[in-house]
């Protein structure tokens, strides 16, 4: 799939960010309060769609392979059974039944959630398996038997045994493992205030929390809010300690905030000035990370962080993109000044380049950007997104692409090597999520943080670039070309 995702079996929860004050946790893939709580919200209506002066050719159907079904497929293979009890728990027959609820064919009505109580029940029964023997509660003599454990709140265990056995492993993680556990019921607040300072001295989310004005005093009211009451005494679980909850508030925060910051940090690395033109950025591979339940006002972070710029226009492209207020035909003219315009496409990118770039029906991007792309995951992740990077190689797009750890920044660097695409850089992000994310069905393992790194391509290997010269040199920036034997030995500099 020209635009895949690595979900399922990655740790990769597939619910989208939350609206302020509401109270919908947005646990790991294929979680039912998240899917079911989405929908009905997603439900409750869309923003109405512009004119336009030019109708837009008809979307081709999109062939690809079905990475949401690998997911299931992992998680089998790691727990054999969950895929079954996460169906059965979100009212649903089969994963076609699933896969309709993500294209918004489902009604949030048809989950049979009636309570808080009952959502986050649902919720934690699809973590219920021992984390040693991988056994689900039915396949126990007593379906009770299963404990959690103490300290994470996180993981279960059939008995003593397993537990003991598995400790040696668990205790790596466990504490990280808290925090999952902890995000997971949090994720319901975004918050922002006005950038106090220009986008180029905000290096990272030190410089970012430092500009929130009346930060504690905020936190403070949600502690004590009604939401925050509400959400403990349905969730089945102590409630944390203050600063605990404060940490998740703010891990929650960035999570949100990482991908349109992470997208200013790809303006700022090519040069591309906002305050110069209206601009249009293309995000490759979305799905319904990006787009289930988004909002029209999701990527306004980039408006504080670029104010009095020409205007922006975010266009979502991928064959996971969901129905809902985004999915607007793109602008044929520039956006609105000081405005962030968000607009989709339900396809593969190569063909929205042919229907929709090439013929003036959308803008030719000044920026495209792949939010964990996954084509280094399997042949056929890679196969499909093969002419898709081919376009963007050979059109001369500046491309920032991000990843979730060191392991797959090698395994994209080899392949984006032997494709002769010039790498200009690639190095840790200043903006990546503070969230830490666990393998849903493999927890014991090192949690992992969304697009942690990312790398900058521009055009093919052999061509002079003009005006590379004036990327921006900030840490891991690399002035030379990597080699294929050089990334596949490890050789990875500019690595913090």
């Amino acid at each position: 799939m020209a635009g895949g995702r690595r979900r399922g079996g990655s740790g990769r929860r597939g619910a989208p960010r939350q609206h302020p004050g509401t109270l919908t946790p947005a646990p790991a893939p294929a979680s039912p309060s998240a899917t079911a709580t989405t929908m009905t919200q997603r439900n409750a209506g869309a923003a109405p769609k512009p004119g336009r002066t030019k109708k837009p050719a008809k979307e081709p159907a999109a062939r690809a392979p079905d990475v949401d079904s690998l997911g299931f497929q992992a998680m089998d293979r790691n727990v054999p059974g969950l895929s079954h009890v996460i169906l059965q728990k979100l009212n649903m027959k089969s994963y076609e039944d699933y896969k309709s609820a993500m294209d918004g064919r489902k009604s949030g009505s048809d989950f049979g959630i009636r309570t808080y109580f009952e959502m986050f029940q649902k919720m934690e029964d699809t973590f219920k398996f021992c984390a040693e023997c991988k056994k689900l509660p039915d396949a126990l003599p007593d379906p009770k038997s299963l404990r959690r454990c103490k300290r994470c709140q996180n993981v279960y265990y059939c008995g003593v045994a397993c537990q003991r056995a598995n400790w040696p492993l668990h205790k790596k993680f466990c504490k990280k493992l808290k925090l999952v556990a902890l995000d997971r019921l949090v994720e319901w607040l975004v918050f922002t205030e006005t950038w106090t300072k220009p986008a180029w001295d905000v290096e990272g989310w030190e410089d970012w929390f430092s500009m929130q004005e009346q930060l504690e005093e905020k936190l403070g009211a949600i502690l004590a809010g009604r939401y925050m009451t509400l959400l403990w005494a349905n969730a089945g679980k102590p409630r944390p300690e203050d600063r605990e909850l404060r940490d998740s508030i703010r891990r929650l925060v960035t999570d949100f905030h990482s991908r349109p910051l992470t997208i200013g940090l790809g303006l700022r690395l090519f040069s591309i000035e906002p305050l110069a033109k209206a601009l249009t950025v293309h995000v490759v591979g979305a799905s319904h990370v990006e787009t289930l339940n988004a909002r029209l006002t999701d990527y306004d972070e980039l408006t504080r962080m670029f104010p009095g710029h020409r205007g922006m226009e975010v266009v979502m492209v991928g064959v996971d993109v969901v129905d809902g207020p985004i999915m607007r035909p793109p602008l044929a003219t520039p956006a609105p000044q000081g405005r962030v315009y968000l607009s989709s496409y339900k396809g593969l990118y190569h063909d929205f380049w042919e229907s929709h770039v090439e013929t003036k029906l959308a803008s030719r991007p000044d920026l495209v950007v792949g939010f964990h792309p996954g084509f280094h995951a399997c042949p056929d992740l890679l196969a499909g997104w093969l002419p898709t990077l081919l376009l963007l190689r050979d059109y001369r797009l500046p491309v920032l692409f991000t990843v979730y750890s060191e392991q797959e920044l090698k395994s994209s660097l080899q392949l984006l090597v032997e494709l002769e695409m010039h790498i200009m850089g690639y190095a840790t992000n200043p903006f990546a999520s503070l969230r830490p994310e666990q393998v849903y069905s493999s927890p014991n393992k090192a949690p992992v943080y969304c697009s942690s790194y990312y790398i900058a391509l521009l055009g093919p290997v052999a061509l002079a670039v003009p005006g590379a010269e004036d990327l921006e040199n900030g840490d891991g920036w690399l002035g030379e070309e990597p080699s294929a034997a050089g990334v596949a030995g490890g050789i990875t500099p500019g690595l913090a």
